[in-house]
């Protein structure tokens, strides 16, 4: 089935990633190779790509250190009937990640889930990143595909200054301008007010969250540098202020 001319696949599927906070994890048993399926929290990479913290105690991280092939589920959380909304099969492989790369998920893991504070420095714990393989995307009729990793993940390899400052602009705006990420909620995005925070930067955009719900806010062009970071929120602001 061939998707609709007005339909941007790649674009529905980096939102699903990256605004995605639980989700179905299918591993393989290591004798019989049965799936094995679990409900997992989920973050993103600043490619997103999707990040797991999981225990060695738990029987799909063992199934992972076996065979670390696995597909992820992902879904809109649409309400009414759930077959409704749109929804990714992610396919790929759960690497554990150590020393520098594993500070970085941790980071980008704890800004969506703050509450795994209490959990993180469990030495059973670790933190794995999915590379993917490819993805199955459902979005409705005429709007079923398949993507490669390079048609849904967003470059980074000209982004390093952007990535090394990201802490610090999420840390910036979510103790000095939050009524600028109202702004952005309410009049770029049409969510409604809430105690909207910022919970990490990429290249494509910025990623928002108010409890349990979830925005993204997609950047008119692709930002590199921490200054036009700063430029390219300042400039969404101004518009959103311009909104009536």
């Amino acid at each position: 089935m061939q998707p609709t001319a007005d339909f941007d696949a790649s674009k529905l599927a980096r939102s699903l990633l990256r605004r995605s906070r639980q989700g179905a994890l299918a591993t393989l048993m290591p004798e019989s190779g049965d799936p094995y399926c679990s409900l997992v929290n989920v973050a993103s990479h600043a490619d997103a790509s999707p990040i797991l913290l999981i225990s060695r105690l738990a029987l799909h991280t063992k199934n992972i250190l076996g065979d670390g092939r696995v597909s992820l589920m992902l879904d809109e959380r649409a309400a009414g009937d759930p077959l409704e909304g749109a929804r990714i099969m992610l396919a790929g492989r759960a690497e554990e990640a150590s020393g520098e790369a594993a500070k970085i998920l941790r980071r980008r893991y704890l800004n969506a889930h703050p509450s795994a504070e209490a959990f993180v420095d469990f030495k059973d714990f670790s933190f794995f990143r999915i590379a993917p393989s490819g993805l199955h995307l459902v979005a409705g009729f005429g709007r079923i595909i398949d993507l490669k990793p390079e048609q849904f993940l967003t470059g980074i390899g000209d982004a390093e200054e952007l990535l090394e400052a990201e802490q610090g602009a999420v840390e910036h705006m979510n103790e000095d301008h939050r009524e600028a990420m109202n702004l952005y909620a309410t009049r770029l995005l049409g969510a409604e007010s809430a105690d909207w925070r910022c919970t990490g930067c990429d290249p494509d955009g910025m990623d928002m969250q108010a409890g349990s719900a979830t925005l993204r806010l997609d950047f008119p062009e692709r930002v590199t540098g921490a200054m036009a970071l700063r430029k390219m929120l300042v400039r969404l602001a101004g518009e959103a202020r311009g909104k009536d």
